[in-house]
């Protein structure tokens, strides 16, 4: 998820880069949260980077990135960017920072969509020059950050990145069947369109500006479009009208 994409301030000023480090470290929220809806977890992170930027006075959002409940990865200061969060100069330089959505009270034990979520970011990182250290916030810095249940996957090592997990929704719910091309293009209005958009987030395929919701709109259809030409589909078979053949490899959830 772009700072674009979550409505990200300007920094005040440029981060300073950090080519290779010793690895990463893992945060909390270290107050109390609930997790919601996903729609609402952009706004969530426009929250805390005010705090950082307006409370703090830092220069942006403190974390390199951030993960979601629902496993979505967002960008935070970015990769190779000298966070704001591990407790000194020495400590920021020395690794990186992910930022779980976890509370002290309320969601306090990551989805198994975070955990996954956690280790695409690390993996990520370390594919930007990020060494094998995998810590907590509290190693090096006296905290209770990231709190028991993250500190317990820490210490553990079920952070460590393995191979990739499909982007799939959960076997048990299965699909959705495609609903016909003359379906979309009457406007519909239903969690369906929902469901669709957060696929294409989840593979990366977006121009929304928020959302996605359950009117079909514009953005929809760009973003869909963006999916068949990731499929390999071009000309008029990538007009963004969804199809059986790509409907079928999003793997839409049944709603």
């Amino acid at each position: 998820m772009t700072r674009t994409h979550w409505g990200a301030r300007t920094p005040r000023n440029g981060h300073t880069t950090v080519a290779r480090n010793k690895g990463v470290k893992v945060h909390y929220l270290g107050a109390p949260y609930s997790a919601g809806d996903h729609s609402t977890c952009a706004a969530y992170m426009r929250k805390v980077q005010n705090s950082h930027m307006d409370g703090n006075g830092w220069a942006d959002f403190a974390y390199n990135l951030a993960v979601c409940p629902h496993g979505y990865v967002f960008d935070g200061r970015g990769r190779n960017a000298q966070n704001a969060a591990n407790g000194n100069t020495t400590l920021n330089r020395d690794h990186f920072a992910v930022l779980a959505f976890v509370g002290s009270s309320g969601h306090t034990k990551p989805t198994d969509a975070q955990v996954q979520g956690l280790k695409d970011a690390i993996s990520y990182l370390r594919s930007h020059g990020a060494g094998a250290d995998i810590k907590g916030h509290r190693d090096g810095y006296a905290t209770a950050c990231p709190g028991p249940a993250l500190y317990e996957l820490v210490k553990s090592g079920a952070l460590e990145p393995g191979k990739p997990k499909p982007s799939k929704p959960e076997p048990s719910k299965g699909y959705a069947p495609f609903p016909g091309a003359a379906w979309f293009k009457k406007n519909p209005n239903s969690p369906l369109v929902t469901a669709m958009g957060r696929r294409l987030l989840a593979e990366g395929c977006t121009t929304y500006a928020e959302g996605p919701g359950p009117r079909w709109t514009d953005a929809d259809r760009q973003s869909y479009a963006k999916w068949q030409r990731k499929l390999g589909f071009t000309g008029s078979d990538a007009d963004g009208w969804p199809g059986k053949s790509s409907w079928d490899k999003l793997r839409v959830p049944k709603v």
